[in-house]
């Protein structure tokens, strides 16, 4: 079964020897994605006065996170329908219900993904508050 590894042009670089997509035959593996963008700066993270306070926006990382997702389905001709299995690493649970509300308009019970969501001490920065990876099912055409 021949599989192919991309990196893809105009997004974060992984923080390690990983790829952001992995084909293998008709499955599309996407490693855990954050909301870092290219200049290595946050989707959701906004300076709340001039102490250095910080607001972690969850609803919109979240989106920053699929749509980064999409994105690298895009690369392997494939969308977020072809999304099989979906897992979430929150830091704090207390976040679930801004997280789940902006799955909600990416996802639906009847037809969307099956996924798993846990808790997790931290992620590798300090300034993100969820990372989700994702499998998906497009046969080659």
């Amino acid at each position: 079964m021949a599989n192919k590894s991309t990196l893809v042009n105009g997004k974060a670089k992984p923080r390690g020897a990983y790829p952001h997509v992995k084909r293998v035959g008709d499955f599309i593996f996407i490693s855990g994605t954050s909301s870092r963008l290219p200049d290595n700066t946050f989707a959701g993270v906004h300076q709340k006065d001039g102490m250095g306070t910080m607001h972690l926006d969850i609803r919109e990382q979240t989106k920053a996170v699929l749509e980064n997702i999409k994105d690298y389905l895009a690369i392997e001709g494939a969308t977020m329908e072809d999304v099989v299995d979906v897992t979430t690493f929150l830091v704090n649970m207390n976040d679930f219900g801004g997280y789940n509300e902006v799955y909600a308009e990416y996802f639906n019970s009847e037809t969307g993904p099956t996924r798993t969501t846990v808790a997790v001490h931290q992620l590798p920065h300090p300034h993100l508050v969820v990372e989700i990876k994702a499998m998906a099912y497009k046969p080659k055409a």
